[in-house]
């Protein structure tokens, strides 16, 4: 018998026979191990306790406590012991697929009936009845034949087809059983049923999905769920969701009154003088940030002739998701093909190549509020988080190569104060490096990769490393904020691009006389104002900085001979530039507070006769239980300083 030689993770070998499962190499360390072990890393590779090892190889063994691994795992046997639960209740339903995705699984079902909560809650009962069996897991290798007539005699056609879909380059075709239920699987999977923390699962939801994601195919139905090795984990994940689905910027923008969609503009927003506001403050605040930090403001054209897209080779590579808007130009019956700009980055081009620039005039630090417009599936549209249309704080620095890194430290420095002021200070930076297919020297990739990630360090922050997810022209930089309640929002980037300065023939005049191309960096700290907003708005829970907040005070009269001192107020506010608004409406003081506190107005002033004759004024702030008397002049003081957007206190 040939030996194989594998390697653990303390860098010791030991050799075994060939064909030897991670099972069997777990109990030759120790029985315990052998015990624990739910799965093993193969030269890389998540593996099966059951499969054989056939060559040298790296190996380590997983128990329970390797997070990833248990998890990983958890959720696919899930996915088999739901769909098993799913037959055995309902035993004409058709299986088709279920992976693992974040948090939990989804599979899919062709059932005519509708799955309804009742029944999640049945299938949910017979998972745990099938966990708690302890059912052994097996698997097999078939070939292609079997594996087609085992599920045409079944009547499994989906199965039949996705078998047809497995390259025939030499992969073992694998069939998993869960006790009597077998399913095509690629694994791996735990040992038996019970393995899986019957405590530490849920169901979800029930949604549509076509089958392949083609349109043309069935309708089958999709059954999420979510698990965690954790129990805890799980109430943990679910309250979170829970506050979420409270946070939820549609819910809130209704609330609020702060924009709506409708189906003739999809994708698009109607934003309410309230929403405005809040769009309009943030833009200030990042035209002042901007200019401060030496950025010059442009603005060009939303309609552009498809030459320029051609140039660019936005035509080639991204016309799916652009608007083509064709006109008939001076009736000559010729159609002129133009494209609604999808990004400003080759018209920004077009204004640097105006006129002659110089060495001298390098940074070029050009930012634009620019209207862009994207196809997005109808599917994929979600409230102002995903839309059609919006507006980028979108920038490019044309610089030299020797500017890159300290640009990226300005740029760093530049986005953490904006985050801080706006209420974000726990945020990580992903450095994406050179993909496969690429364009460029392995010499400018190193310097390139080198200069953002110096450039990080000098502005003070630690940076992970996503290993060739860079555009094939060069690396990026991410920006991932972590909101209130622990979700993750990938929204400034950072990325070096020496492809459209060449494309669109971008030069300057170096020190040596001769032309040269620029340096373009794509930067932006907020991406798409629509979507921030809503990011804002869910991490805040609608209780917006008061700096923000579209209606920052309301003063609402107790009895009507108030109504005047009132108005006296509201003007008083209104001259240091508090945003404030009387509500002199013949109903009960409660009523008036309690429906301005859903509104999330921040500060409500309540006046009644002794407020009158004292000259104050009563506060509630919003999500205080304790209201407090100050004089007129105090508050007028007060709110004025706290009407200041931060960079201007």
């Amino acid at each position: 018998m040939s030996l194989v030689s594998l390697t653990f993770p303390d860098g010791n070998a030991r050799d075994y026979e060939a064909g030897i499962t991670a099972a069997e190499v777990a109990t030759s360390i120790s029985t315990s191990l052998g015990k624990k072990a739910i799965s093993a890393t193969v030269n890389g590779a998540h593996w099966d306790l059951q499969w054989p090892i056939d060559t040298d190889a790296s190996i380590a063994i997983h128990t329970m406590q390797d997070d990833d691994q248990a998890n990983e795992l958890i959720r696919h046997d899930l996915a088999h012991i739901m769909a098993r639960a799913v037959q055995e209740l309902w035993p004409d339903v058709k299986v088709t697929i279920g992976p693992v995705i974040k948090d939990g699984w989804y599979y899919d079902f062709d059932r005519k009936e509708p799955f309804t909560p009742e029944d999640l809650s049945e299938i949910e009962a017979k998972m745990k009845e099938i966990i708690n069996a302890r059912d052994p897991v097996r698997t097999e290798v078939w070939t292609r034949a079997e594996a087609v007539a085992h599920y045409e005699k079944n009547g499994e056609a989906y199965k039949v087809e996705l078998v047809g879909m497995i390259p025939d380059d030499g992969q073992p075709i694998r069939m998993y059983w869960h006790g009597d239920w077998q399913d095509l699987c690629r694994g791996p999977h735990l040992q038996n049923t019970g393995q899986v923390p019957n405590n530490s699962f849920k169901l979800m939801s029930v949604a549509g999905a076509y089958w392949r994601g083609n349109s043309d195919n069935a309708m089958l139905q999709r059954i999420y769920g979510v698990a965690f090795k954790d129990p805890k984990a799980l109430k943990a994940h679910l309250t979170m969701l829970e506050e979420a689905a409270k946070r939820d910027h549609r819910k809130l923008g209704r609330e609020m009154d702060l924009f709506h969609m409708q189906e003739e503009a999809p994708g698009q927003i109607f934003w309410h003088p309230n929403g405005w506001r809040i769009y309009t403050t943030l833009q200030d605040y990042m035209r002042r940030q901007q200019e401060r930090d030496g950025y010059v403001e442009v603005n060009t054209p939303q309609v552009v002739n498809r030459k320029l897209w051609e140039a660019s080779g936005h035509w080639d590579n991204y016309q799916e998701n652009m608007f083509i808007v064709e006109v008939d130009e001076d009736h000559a019956r010729e159609k002129t093909v133009n494209a609604l700009k999808p990004m400003n980055c080759p018209c920004h081009v077009q204004v640097f190549n105006q006129g002659l620039k110089s060495y001298r005039d390098l940074p070029l630090r050009m930012a634009e509020f620019g209207s862009c417009n994207r196809y997005e599936p109808s599917g994929a549209l979600h409230g102002i988080m995903r839309v059609r249309g919006f507006t980028q704080d979108d920038a490019h620095i044309f610089c030299t190569n020797e500017q890159v890194e300290n640009e990226t430290r300005k740029f760093v420095t530049f986005l953490a104060k904006i985050y801080a002021d706006l209420g974000f200070d726990q945020w990580k930076v992903k450095l994406s490096t050179r993909p496969e297919k690429r364009v460029g020297t392995e010499e400018s990739w190193d310097q390139a990769e080198a200069d953002l990630a110096n450039g990080i360090k000098a502005a003070g922050y630690d940076f992970e490393i996503q290993e060739g997810e860079g555009a094939f022209y060069g690396p990026k930089l991410e920006f991932v904020l972590t909101d209130a309640i622990g979700r993750d929002w990938q929204c400034g980037t950072l990325q070096i691009d020496p492809n459209l300065p060449e494309r669109l023939d971008a030069g300057y005049i170096g020190a040596d006389g001769d032309k040269h191309r620029p340096v373009m960096l794509h930067r932006a700290v907020l991406g798409s104002f629509e979507r921030f907003i809503g990011i804002l708005i869910e991490s805040h829970a609608g209780k917006l900085p008061f700096w923000l907040a579209p209606r920052q005070v309301v003063v609402a009269s107790i009895i009507s001979d108030a109504d005047d001192y009132v108005q006296d107020v509201v003007n008083a506010l209104k001259a240091v530039g508090v945003r404030a608004e009387a509500d002199i409406r013949n109903e009960k003081i409660n009523y008036k507070v309690r429906e301005h506190s859903l509104g999330k107005v921040p500060v409500i002033l309540a006046v009644g006769g002794r407020e009158v004759e004292e000259k104050t004024v009563s506060v509630r702030r919003l999500g205080e239980k304790q209201t407090s008397v100050v004089s007129l002049d105090e508050i007028v003081s007060t709110l004025k300083q706290e009407a200041l957007a931060p960079d201007l206190k």
